[in-house]
């Protein structure tokens, strides 16, 4: 049976009553002022369960869904939205080429990425900026919690900025290929540059298998048609992680051209430990890297950690 899909246009308030099962895509596209409310369920089986697309002034509300992605799109808040997904590409909160999109109060358990940013990707064209999630729960299956960065446009480069991710817990992070790994990932791939990042309040549990942190700019020849431009300015304030299962994280650049400048990280604390420049338990000379299992390489320039 063609799977059943239900457009929500330009005016419209679409509402999925507590107890409701949809079986079939809500799609909001080439629209705008547009409203998804409501405490119903799409069902499980309905790949992709909510789609935005190319619209303007987008609220999507308390429903339960399967999927839910934003791409080509301005002024969009997805606010108490519940995402599970099983199958395989299961990524939840992929927003791709789009500006000013809210993500608050979600919670998101998937078979893959639960929150993406990228350029570029999927017929959606153009950086990104101004995205924000917020008050959030992730619980990634396989791949990244939170990834950035690394689809986009080789030939006409292209800007992800001013990306902000506040008061969250991340669950669990579950990867075996060391390229995917990362709780907080940012690779930059097709030309990119990403600046301005921001992670705040971020408090992650005993994850099963991955990376704390991976910043990279690499050349991913299964998914890139060449290296990222570069990474700058990212901040990672008040994050705690408890556990015993974190590999070692990464942080390198590509090249001199190519590099990772301003990484500053504010009182990261692992397993209770305050992890700084001037910590005393440091070994004077050791990297402070050394400290976190943080791996610091070539082509980086500026990382800092502060109480």
């Amino acid at each position: 049976m063609p799977e059943r899909e239900l457009y929500v246009t330009s005016g419209q308030t679409l509402y999925v009553l507590g107890g409701a099962v949809l079986m079939g895509r809500i799609r909001v596209e080439n629209a705008e002022n547009v409203q998804v409310l409501g405490r119903g369920i799409i069902s499980h089986t309905v790949k992709g369960g909510i789609r935005i697309a190319n619209s303007q002034n987008v609220r999507v509300e308390g429903v339960i869904t399967t999927q839910c992605a934003t791409g080509g799109s301005d002024h969009v808040t997805i606010r108490n939205v519940k995402s599970i997904s099983y199958y395989q590409w299961g990524d939840e909160m992929n927003v791709f080429a789009s500006n000013n999109v809210l993500l608050d109060g979600v919670f998101c358990r998937n078979s893959d990425d639960c929150t993406t940013v990228y350029g570029t990707r999927l017929g959606f064209s153009g950086g990104c900026q101004n995205i924000t999630m917020q008050n959030s729960t992730l619980w990634a299956d396989v791949a990244h919690p939170i990834f950035i960065g690394i689809h986009g446009d080789s030939e006409n480069p292209e800007i992800l900025e001013y990306l902000n991710y506040i008061n969250i817990d991340i669950l669990d992070h579950k990867e075996a290929q060391l390229d995917y790994q990362g709780c907080l990932a940012i690779n930059a791939g097709d030309n990119n540059l990403i600046r301005n990042v921001r992670f705040e309040n971020i408090r992650i549990e005993d994850f099963r298998q991955g990376q704390l942190v991976n910043i990279r700019i690499f050349y991913n020849e299964k998914y890139c048609t060449a290296p990222g431009r570069g990474i700058e300015d990212v901040l990672f304030k008040d994050i705690t992680h408890t556990g015993s299962n974190a590999e070692l994280s990464v942080i390198a650049g590509y090249n001199e051209e190519r590099k990772v400048k301003n990484i500053r990280f504010e009182n990261l604390r692992i397993n209770g430990q305050l992890i700084s420049d001037d910590m005393p338990e440091k070994p004077g000379w050791y990297k402070t890297g050394d400290m976190a299992r943080f791996f610091v390489g070539e082509h980086v320039e500026g990382v800092k950690f502060k109480k």
